[in-house]
């Protein structure tokens, strides 16, 4: 199949569906961090979303739509009004790329601010269900797509990302998180990357395109 891992630096995703026989592309405004020619460096509206793809994973910035940015947000309970018309921008991101034409779409973000009024998610998973020792929930919104099945669940795990941290100076609880930047904490995991390309990839490969396999969402 024709791959497309929209706003992905990392390769990762990319990579698990190449090693897997696909035709898989990323694309991103930042050049790719394995430096491959499989990674178009671009603006992902720019033409590419038109070029026959038979599936699309998604990682649009999550920077002004995750609910770990409401504290950015409002300020002794007053909006700020430049971070919360910057989040309907990212809005307006995240559905061009829900409604683009091509027949798999599947769309991973954290949990978002209500304000913003995302549709319902189709499933939320943990990298501990494929095999990785952390937490960091992830929602993920399918279109013709199976939700993932968790492919090594492990029942011992750590935060992957901060929490709280500003509560430290105050006695509350917070963690420190293990991600040690932003790079870190935007990279798929590999067993995640690995367990979509086997389920949404392989096992997906002879179905007939467009036959809704689960939750459809409304736009």
């Amino acid at each position: 199949m024709k791959v497309l891992i929209a706003c992905e630096y990392s390769g990762v995703v990319r990579d698990a569906f190449r090693a897997k026989g696909h035709d898989a592309w990323s694309c991103d405004i930042l050049p790719c961090d394995r430096d491959s020619i499989y990674h178009r460096q671009e603006d992902i509206f720019g033409g590419i979303l038109n070029e026959g793809w038979d599936m699309m994973v998604a990682h649009p910035p999550c920077t002004y739509l995750s609910r770990a940015g409401a504290r950015w947000l409002h300020h002794d309970g007053i909006i700020d009004g430049k971070r919360y018309v910057d989040g309907l921008l990212a809005k307006s991101f995240f559905f061009s790329l829900l409604s683009a034409d091509i027949p798999r779409i599947a769309i991973e973000n954290p949990t978002p601010l209500r304000i913003y009024n995302l549709p319902p998610h189709t499933q939320a998973i943990q990298p501990y269900e494929f095999g990785h020792p952390y937490s960091k929930r992830t929602l993920l919104w399918l279109k013709n797509l199976p939700s993932l099945t968790p492919t090594n669940i492990l029942t011992e795990y750590r935060p992957f990302l901060p929490s709280n941290t500003g509560g430290a100076k105050r006695g509350q609880k917070h963690t420190a998180g293990i991600a040690k930047n932003w790079k870190e904490a935007s990279t798929t995991f590999q067993g995640i990357a690995e367990a979509m390309a086997q389920q949404w990839g392989d096992n997906l490969a002879d179905r007939t395109i467009g036959v809704p396999l689960n939750q459809n969402i409304l736009l």
